[in-house]
């Protein structure tokens, strides 16, 4: 078994670590479990190179604290969120932080076996880590200037609201966008076009992508 395929589960629910550590052997991956962020940190320092399955909400140290804690030792594992579906702001955080990828509870076996593979190439050759973020960046590119704009507002974790103010236009106007948007990128929900977003700045801002010339 190579490291690549060495996977830390950190996780303080029994149930999912037991699933996760199931599904995972079963496709061949190497995977340890920690029931808190604490038990991770501590062993952490002598663990082989692989991926972090991290949850965001754990009793505790949570997963933004263990992520940041991480960082501050010089912990240079790549880190996937594991977020319930009202915690996207959070994991949002989360990407900003450095975290390569994030999925929402429930997900299904090839969702997560998707996010795993983009984590392993993340510390493996810089030749795929840019083929991801220029296959992004394509999906992007097919979005208007002010479609845009709104992701980027949704990158920031603002309302439609705040996004519609800043832009100076309604809220309304905000949603068509928005909706606009997630029917372009195929998204089926907005954590999908966040990764699409997140996933485009891997090599680098995304002020680096070509402008679109339409502002509607």
């Amino acid at each position: 078994m190579t490291t690549e395929r060495q996977v830390y589960l950190v996780d303080d629910e029994a149930a999912l670590r037991r699933s996760i550590s199931f599904m995972l052997r079963t496709a061949g991956f190497n995977i340890e479990c920690f029931e808190s962020g604490e038990a991770f940190l501590r062993a952490a320092p002598a663990l082989a190179m692989g991926c972090v399955l991290l949850d965001v909400r754990m009793t505790g140290m949570d997963g933004l604290q263990v992520q940041a804690a991480m960082r501050e030792r010089g912990l240079a594992l790549p880190v996937i969120i594991i977020t319930g579906h009202g915690d996207v702001g959070l994991a949002v955080r989360a990407m900003k932080a450095g975290a390569v990828d994030f999925i929402e509870k429930p997900f299904e076996k090839a969702r997560l076996l998707e996010s795993l593979d983009i984590a392993c190439k993340h510390h493996g050759e810089e030749a795929e880590i840019r083929r991801i973020a220029e296959n992004a960046r394509v999906l992007l590119n097919v979005l208007t200037a002010r479609e845009r704009d709104v992701l980027d507002g949704l990158v920031d974790g603002q309302p439609n609201k705040a996004i519609a103010y800043a832009l100076g236009i309604s809220p309304r106007t905000v949603e068509i966008h928005r909706a606009n948007l997630m029917l372009k990128l195929e998204a089926h929900s907005l954590s999908d076009a966040l990764r699409i977003a997140f996933m485009a700045r891997m090599i680098g801002p995304d002020t680096a992508l070509p402008p679109n010339s339409s502002a509607n």
